[in-house]
């Protein structure tokens, strides 16, 4: 932690002396430092120095390189070392080498020749970040509304969609929003009561968390809608996210005072760069007017990057089981025989046994094979 009037300590990490140098001399009056030749050393300086708020790393070094280095900082049980920046000193590696780094966690690139301009630009930029980042967590706990659903405020959100667009501009990548809300909420409000529809909405927000990567952040936008920020993902993978828990929700067998509720939910889904927003908070509210033109197009739909609703698919009803013999008796004392006629081959075939016996026992002659001849067409195969 840096004290008060001291400057911020950059970590350099590098085995050449002049590579080292060159740095210092850009950052020198700007911040302090400190510098090691190898990775193992580096990581030690992380692990004791609490005043090194980030890192400049090469990337092949003795003992430990700049991947594994990289590796164990983002591995780290220390919140302060998982959310500090580190930016790798890159050479003439080719893309293969960078997307690596990407993976692991590497925050930026800088070249070799990079000015100091530029180089003290990307380190305030991304230490403003992580202290941003680092003042979130310590909040956590109050920055949850909701104690019930565990779930992040809307601001703690606009804060991860701004994180999200930002990582995801300087790294060419993308960041999906989606947002669900139940549809038809205040009638459901009316049928079901208040308290039935707030724990719909903790099972709900239940599911969601079951559902989504760690790597996603899930909170609430307002009283009926919850949203999914998902850096990294196409637009086309979260729409068929939200499609897969609209599916589940419509399909959910849920009753209150003994009936049935009908529940779906409607969904509006953004992107960037798919769509030219410039900031999170367009990027929400865009997804927040998708979502409207959903449940406004009859709910139970989601409206995604293309802007238009995608239908539910059409859910096959299967035609009603023939009618028995004691619900057919039911039919004709009720005066319904109309409705028997297309039935009549097959309750032939169920009552024939039993007019045998009769037949057989009783010493009457029912004339069963002429009625079975009459009735073959419309009795069923065996």
């Amino acid at each position: 932690m840096t004290e008060p009037g001291q400057l911020p300590r950059v970590l350099i990490v590098d085995d050449s002396r002049m590579v080292r140098a060159s740095l210092i001399k850009h950052i020198r009056g700007h911040y302090d430092f400190r510098e090691e030749c190898d990775g193992e050393a580096g990581w030690q300086a992380l692990v004791l120095d609490h005043s090194i708020v980030a890192v400049l790393t090469d990337l092949s070094m003795p003992v430990l390189d700049g991947f594994g280095l990289i590796e164990r900082v983002r591995n780290s049980r220390l919140a302060r070392l998982r959310q500090m920046p580190v930016i790798m000193i890159s050479g003439d590696e080719d893309e293969e080498v960078r997307e690596r780094a990407k993976r692991l966690g590497v925050s930026d690139f800088v070249t070799k020749g990079t000015g100091a301009t530029e180089l003290l630009s990307r380190l305030d930029s991304l230490i403003r970040l992580a202290s941003a980042q680092t003042l979130l967590e310590r909040g956590r706990d109050q920055q949850v509304q909701d104690a019930e659903t565990g779930l992040f405020t809307r601001r703690y959100i606009e804060l991860q969609a701004a994180q999200a667009l930002s990582h995801a501009s300087r790294h060419s990548s993308e960041v999906s929003v989606m947002l669900l809300g139940f549809d038809r909420f205040e009638a459901l409000r009316g049928e079901a009561g208040a308290e039935v529809v707030r724990q719909l909405q903790k099972r709900f927000a239940r599911l969601l968390l079951d559902k989504v990567r760690k790597e996603d952040s899930l909170g609430h936008y307002d009283d009926n809608s919850f949203v999914v920020v998902c850096p990294g993902t196409p637009e086309a993978a979260c729409e068929g996210f939200g499609n897969r828990l609209r599916e589940a929700i419509e399909s959910a067998n849920v009753a209150a005072h003994g009936q049935r509720l009908r529940l779906s939910v409607s969904v509006g889904v953004a992107n960037s760069p798919a769509d030219a927003v410039t900031s999170a908070g367009a990027l929400l509210e865009l997804a927040a007017q998708r979502m409207a033109q959903a449940m406004q197009a009859g709910g139970n739909r989601l409206v995604g990057v293309a802007g238009k609703a995608q239908q539910p698919a059409p859910v096959a009803v299967p035609p009603p089981p023939p009618p028995t013999v004691a619900q057919a008796l039911e039919l004709l004392r009720g005066g319904k025989g109309d409705v028997l006629r297309p039935h009549a081959g097959r309750l032939l075939a169920e009552l024939l046994p039993l007019l045998a016996w009769i037949e057989r026992e009783g010493g009457v002659d029912l004339s069963l094979a002429a009625l079975q001849e009459k009735f073959r067409d419309r009795m069923p195969k065996e």
